[in-house]
C-alpha cells in the first residue's frame, strides 16, 4: 500500500512548485523531501544576504568540481541550496527567462517557447503588471529593484554608446541590448520559490514536508518504482508513493538515480551497484555557463564597498533595509546588464554581461578595500559538454562534477571577445569617467592569448548547471516528453537537469516554469 499518490525528491526550485500544485486541489497526498533545514535563516530572506550564504554549509552543499584541464587543474567551487527553496533561496536573484530559440531549438513535443509560455505568466508577480508576455499575480515575485544608481546608468549609456542598444525587457520580445535586470524580489525581500510557492501551502493537510531528510535509494519493484529510502535524524526510514519525482537538480537528481541502479551499467558495476536499469545519459551532458570577473577601481567613493567599508556605514546600511527596504542590501548578483552578440554574423546573443557597483577578489569572503566595481561576462550557449558521475555509492558523498569548460574554439572565443566589450564600454563616456584603473585582468593583459589565459586563471561557474537528465523524443534521452524516466515506471525527473541544453541566461525562472508544466503533466495522467 502506498503512504502517499506522490513523494517528490528536492525543495528547491522544481520541488517547491510541485509540492504547491499537485496538493492544490486537496485530492493527493504529497510527501516533500528536503535534504536541507528550513529557511529560517535571516540572510536567505535580505537580497544581498547570498553573500553571506555563498559557503554556509548549513544551507549549501558547497559542492567542488574535479580538477578542469582548461581551467590548470583548478577545482571549481560550486555553491547549490540546501534548505527549503533549494538555489532559489541562496541565488542571486536575477529573473531571466531566455531566449524562445532556446526553447524552440530543444525539438521536444510540447516544449517550445510558446508551449511554455502559459507556464511562465502563471508563475510571475510582474510588478509593472500584465501582458501579453507576462504575468501578474502569481507566486513568484518579479521586481524591478527598488534604486537606480549613477555607476548603472553610466554602464547603461556607454554600452548603448557602443552600438548596444536599450532594452527595458530582457523577458520580451527581444533578449538582446542594455538595461536594468529585474529581480524575484518584492519589498525588498527575497521571493524564493519557498517563500512564493511553499510557504501558502504549508498548511495544507494532504501536504507533508520533510526536512534534513537525505534521499538514499530508490525503492523498486521490479521495474516500477514505489518509494524513497531517506535518512533523517541519523535513522533510515523508507516512503511509498503511487509515483516519485525527482526534483533535486542538475547534481543530486542524476546522483539519486546512478545510486539506486538508473544510469550508465559499466560505472554502476564498478561501484559495486546492481543495474536496475541501463540508461546510458544519466548524469552526462552537463552544460553551464562559464564566468569571468574584471575587477574596477572607481574614481569617486559611491560603491557598495564604500557604504559597507565601515560599522557605521553597515549599520546606516541595515537601518535602511529595515525601514525602508532599499539601499545596497536590496541589490542582487546582476543589477545592470547587457545581452550581447560577440559576433556580429550572429542572429542574437551568445554572451551575457554583469554589472555590479561592489568588488570582492573572491565571493564569500568580503569585499574590496578600495571604491570597486565588478564587470563579467557568461557564455550563454556552451559547446563544452561535462558529467555527473559517482565517486561513492553514497548520498552522503559529493558526486564527481566535470564541466570541461573551455572545451571547444567557440567557447573560448565567445569569452575572449566578451572581455574585449567590457574593456570597450569601460573605456567610453560616461562610464569612463568613473573608471580609476582596472584591477582584473589589469593593462599588461592585452592580448586574445593573454585574455584566454586569464579566463583559465580565475574563470568558474555562473551557477547554472543542466541537462544530466537529457529530455527528448529519442530512446537514448533519460526523460521522454512528460518527463518520465524512460524504461521505468511511477519515475519522473522534474528540474533542471532535463533540460535538453541550457537557457540562454539564468535559469531559475526556465526551472520554475518547466516545473508549471510537469505539474500539469503529473495531474492530467493522475486523472486518466
Amino acid at each position: 500500500m502506498a503512504d502517499h499518490d506522490f513523494i517528490i525528491v528536492g525543495a528547491g526550485s522544481a520541488g517547491c512548485v510541485l509540492a504547491n500544485r499537485l496538493s492544490a486541489d486537496g485530492r493527493h497526498s504529497v510527501l516533500l523531501l528536503e535534504a536541507g533545514p528550513r529557511d529560517t535563516n535571516p540572510w536567505i530572506h535580505i537580497p544581498l544576504g547570498y553573500g553571506k550564504l555563498f559557503t554556509d554549509k548549513r544551507v549549501n552543499w558547497a559542492y567542488e568540481s574535479e580538477p578542469e584541464p582548461a581551467l590548470n587543474g583548478r577545482r571549481v567551487f560550486t555553491p547549490r541550496g540546501k534548505v527549503l527553496g533549494g538555489s532559489s533561496s541562496i541565488n542571486g536573484l536575477v529573473y531571466i527567462r531566455g531566449q524562445r530559440e532556446d526553447f524552440d531549438d530543444w525539438q521536444v513535443p510540447g516544449w517550445s517557447f510558446q508551449d511554455l509560455l502559459p507556464s511562465f505568466i502563471r508563475a510571475e508577480d510582474q510588478s509593472r503588471g500584465a501582458s501579453a508576455l507576462h504575468g501578474s499575480g502569481g507566486p513568484i515575485a518579479v521586481s524591478d529593484l527598488p534604486d537606480t544608481h549613477p555607476l548603472c546608468d553610466a554602464f547603461i549609456a556607454s554600452a548603448e554608446a557602443i552600438g548596444i542598444p536599450r532594452n527595458d525587457d530582457f523577458n520580451g520580445e527581444t533578449q538582446e541590448g542594455t538595461g536594468y535586470y529585474q529581480a524575484t524580489l518584492r519589498n525588498g525581500r527575497r521571493v524564493s520559490a519557498a517563500v512564493g510557492y511553499l510557504r501558502p501551502a504549508r498548511s495544507r493537510r494532504n501536504l507533508r514536508i520533510e526536512t534534513d531528510a537525505l534521499a538514499t535509494g530508490l525503492i523498486f519493484d521490479g521495474r516500477r518504482v514505489v518509494g524513497v529510502r531517506y535518512r533523517q535524524g541519523g535513522r533510515e526510514t523508507e516512503a511509498r508513493a503511487g509515483q516519485v519525482l525527482l526534483a533535486a537538480g542538475a547534481f543530486n537528481s542524476p546522483q539519486l538515480l546512478l545510486c539506486s541502479g538508473v544510469g550508465p551499467a559499466a560505472q554502476l558495476r564498478e561501484h559495486g551497484i546492481d543495474v536496475v536499469l541501463d540508461s546510458p545519459e544519466v548524469g552526462e551532458n552537463l552544460q553551464d555557463h562559464f564566468y569571468v570577473r574584471t575587477i574596477w577601481q572607481c574614481t569617486q567613493p559611491i560603491t557598495i564597498n564604500d557604504a559597507l567599508r565601515t560599522p557605521w556605514g553597515k549599520a546606516a546600511t541595515g537601518l535602511r533595509w529595515l525601514l525602508q527596504r532599499r539601499g545596497p542590501l536590496t541589490v542582487s548578483a546582476g543589477y545592470a546588464a547587457a545581452f550581447i552578440r560577440t559576433d556580429p554574423a550572429m542572429t542574437r546573443p551568445d554572451a551575457q554581461l554583469y554589472f555590479i557597483n561592489f568588488s570582492t577578489s573572491k565571493m564569500g569572503e568580503g569585499l574590496d578595500p578600495f571604491p570597486g566595481f565588478t564587470c563579467s561576462v557568461s557564455q550563454l550557449r556552451a559547446e563544452s559538454r561535462g558529467s555527473v558521475r559517482l565517486r561513492a555509492r553514497d548520498l552522503r558523498e559529493a558526486p564527481a562534477i566535470r564541466y570541461n569548460y573551455l572545451d571547444t574554439e567557440a567557447d573560448r572565443r565567445v569569452m575572449v571577445e566578451g572581455l574585449k566589450t567590457i574593456r570597450r564600454i569601460a573605456a567610453t563616456p560616461p562610464f569612463a569617467g568613473y573608471v580609476d584603473q582596472e584591477k582584473l585582468p589589469g593593462r599588461d593583459v592585452h592580448s586574445d592569448e593573454e585574455l584566454l589565459d586569464y579566463c583559465r586563471q580565475v574563470g568558474g561557474t555562473v551557477y547554472h548547471p543542466t541537462s544530466t537528465c537529457r529530455m527528448g523524443s529519442d530512446e537514448r534521452s533519460v526523460v521522454d516528453e512528460r518527463l518520465r524516466v524512460r524504461g521505468l515506471e511511477g519515475l519522473r525527473v522534474i528540474d533542471a537537469s532535463v533540460m535538453p541544453s541550457v537557457v540562454s541566461g539564468n535559469t531559475n525562472a526556465a526551472v520554475i516554469a518547466i516545473a508549471e508544466k510537469g505539474a500539469d503533466l503529473v495531474l492530467e495522467d493522475a486523472r486518466r
